[in-house]
């Protein structure tokens, strides 16, 4: 069963966030008194060149079996460690197409809109953990970029760990995440 295992947030710029008991989604917005909350880019190095472009990163979900296989490579990493809001588990959350709905718990709905692009910051956390978060397959040639997915907020709601995730997939042809 696809569930939500932890939920961070912080108000302030930093590259891990603190686990919440509970985090409150804002339709348009992003969750509530995060830093990366708002209807245009609040990246920070985005911000400077693209400030009024619509924010396609409201929300950052990370799955947990990303920490188990980076575990396995000798990195600790937790829920809330490298940056996401929202940790779940039992979901294949890469290959998910643009445009999927996550329900989360009651009321939120998230719509998936592409790739997280993970950036140079992760080797401040933990050396070499950024050459673990993307790789290059060896079949197609295209890089696989493991650090998660973004979102935007459909409809608000409170989202809390243990809450369950529902997908709906979206009508039409599927089309595979691209970086965001």
């Amino acid at each position: 069963m696809a569930r939500v295992t932890a939920v961070s947030s912080n108000g302030t710029y930093s590259f891990s966030k603190p686990n919440r008991t509970s985090i409150t989604l804002l339709a348009g917005l992003g969750v509530e008194g995060d830093v990366h909350a708002g209807e245009t880019i609040k990246h920070q190095f985005r911000m400077t060149y693209e400030p009024d472009l619509p924010n396609l990163r409201q929300v950052h979900l990370i799955h947990e079996e990303l920490f188990d296989e980076l575990a396995a490579k000798g990195f600790t990493v937790a829920a809330g460690r490298l940056g996401e809001n929202v940790s779940t588990r039992g979901i294949d959350l890469l290959g998910l197409p643009t445009g999927t709905l996550l329900r989360l718990g009651e009321e939120a709905v998230v719509e998936v809109t592409g790739l997280r692009n993970p950036c140079s910051k992760i080797n401040d956390f933990q050396k070499g953990l950024l050459q673990e978060v993307f790789e290059l397959d060896a079949t197609t040639g295209e890089f696989v970029f493991k650090s998660g997915i973004m979102g935007v907020v459909r409809h608000g709601g409170d989202v809390r760990p243990g809450d369950a995730i529902g997908v709906e997939l979206p009508i039409g042809p599927h089309h595979p995440l691209e970086r965001v």
